[in-house]
């Protein structure tokens, strides 16, 4: 079990780079817009949101390389485009080659969230899938919160701080690329591609008790020849699809991602001044931190369902009393307070659950597709929500926005109540003919 975890660990390290990667744009939020004197629409839309819409394009298409190269080699190529986007952001001189550097960084955290979960799910036992999985979004929110330090700890460097801030991650990102070359491919996606030898190798080293031949069974069960054309749009996986759908659709209408990318700004427009914002803002990362570690040594035993209902009610609560907060004008600590329990109920039900449970619902042979689609969805709209959030708050106000959000975390209350099954303890390819229909 240790060297599965050591695995896990080392693939879900690519979360602290997403983490670290989206949030660390913060500190440089008003700095850059001020240097390069940017409107609030070109600013908010293409140099704060452009690294999410390289996340799309990562997204869309990263289940490709996961399947035909494998995890391993798609974690490493992660590591190679983290690398380049750090250095080349830093050295960027004008917004629109910042922008694309950001961009490349952006398709490494898209294929990121595909591989990461596929590839410690095939290789971690069912009764423990939930939190090994949930490694990746322990290291996301580590990575968030070493941002928020980092650029606390930087911003008063001098005019340049920003480039440090933005090309510090190169140093992990070099690190997380030669680890990768440690671990080993996955036997699941090894016995889909006929490498019965390698993939026996391996499974014996995670399961020395438990049946290869049987898991080959299951799996070629899954990957017959009927089954080559089918796609995750093809009746039969309505379900599984409806369910990524709606939990990726939940998860940003939350507004966490717009949150994270401008907490300084909503802090100050909260009535506190920007190094107190800053600081609070590594509180915001503690507590993220602290309680995704809650949620995810309770993953395995309270189930996905329930933490997501604790989730809801705290979203609903911390959402309303923030649109209250910013209504009438109850400026200082409150703001910040209500924050912190936003933050922490995202970490405890959402945070905890998004990426464990959309590489759980799809079988095997679409399970690289289904991850496409359902990250696809997270970060469609991580990018156009955060990119909004400049102009929105101009216009209609930081109380109206964070209304809308509260509203729609009854609607997912609604979702977890009605039509959320549960996954836990579960193995993969039962879990495959539980929700085909």
């Amino acid at each position: 079990m240790r060297q599965i975890f050591f695995w896990s660990l080392v693939a879900a390290l690519a979360g602290l780079l997403f983490g670290f990667d989206t949030v660390v744009i913060s500190g440089a939020d008003k700095k850059l817009q001020n240097l390069w004197q940017s409107s609030d629409a070109f600013h908010g839309s293409v140099v704060m949101a452009m690294a999410l819409w390289g996340t799309v394009v990562g997204a869309l298409f990263g289940g490709y390389p996961s399947q035909k190269l494998g995890r391993k080699k798609t974690l490493i190529w992660v590591g190679v485009l983290y690398t380049v986007s750090a250095v080349g952001s830093a050295l960027a001189n004008d917004p629109i080659s910042f922008a694309v550097f950001r961009f490349i960084g952006g398709l490494g955290v898209g294929a990121s969230g595909i591989a990461v979960p596929a590839y410690i799910s095939e290789i971690a036992p069912a009764n423990s899938r939930g939190r090994l999985v949930g490694l990746y979004q322990s290291s996301l929110v580590l990575g968030i919160l070493l941002a928020f330090i980092s650029n606390y700890l930087l911003s008063d460097i001098g005019e340049n701080a920003w480039r440090w801030m933005m090309g510090v991650e190169a140093f992990p990102a070099f690190l997380y690329t030669f680890l990768c070359f440690v671990i080993p491919k996955s036997p699941r996606w090894l016995i889909t591609k006929g490498h019965l030898d390698q993939a026996k190798l391996i499974f014996q080293q995670i399961d020395p008790n438990g049946s290869f031949d049987n898991l080959v069974n299951e799996i070629n069960e899954n990957t017959d020849a009927k089954n080559t054309s089918e796609s995750i749009f093809d009746k039969k996986y309505s379900l599984p699809l409806k369910l990524a759908f709606l939990v990726a659709f939940f998860n940003q209408l939350s507004g966490i991602n717009a949150f994270l990318y401008y907490a300084p700004r909503i802090f100050e427009e909260g009535g506190l001044g920007e190094s107190t914002s800053l600081l609070s803002s590594i509180g915001i990362g503690l507590t993220n931190l602290i309680f995704t570690l809650i949620g995810v040594s309770l993953i395995d035993k309270l189930g996905r369902r329930k933490l997501m209902y604790y989730g809801s009610f705290g979203y609903i609560i911390s959402l309303s009393l923030v649109a209250f907060a910013f209504f009438f004008k109850w400026e200082g600590i409150l703001i910040p307070i209500f924050l912190f329990v936003f933050i922490a109920s995202h970490a405890i039900g959402q945070g905890a659950i998004i990426w464990v449970y959309i590489s759980e619902i799809f079988p095997n042979h679409l399970r690289n597709s289904g991850q496409s689609f359902g990250v696809s969805v997270h970060w469609v709209l991580a990018a156009i929500i955060p990119s909004l959030v400049p102009l929105l708050f101009a216009s209609i106000g930081p109380g109206v926005v964070f209304s809308i959000f509260a509203g729609f975390m009854v609607l997912q209350l609604l979702f977890v109540h009605f039509m959320m099954p549960e996954t836990k303890g579960i193995s993969l390819e039962e879990l495959s003919k539980k929700l085909v229909s």
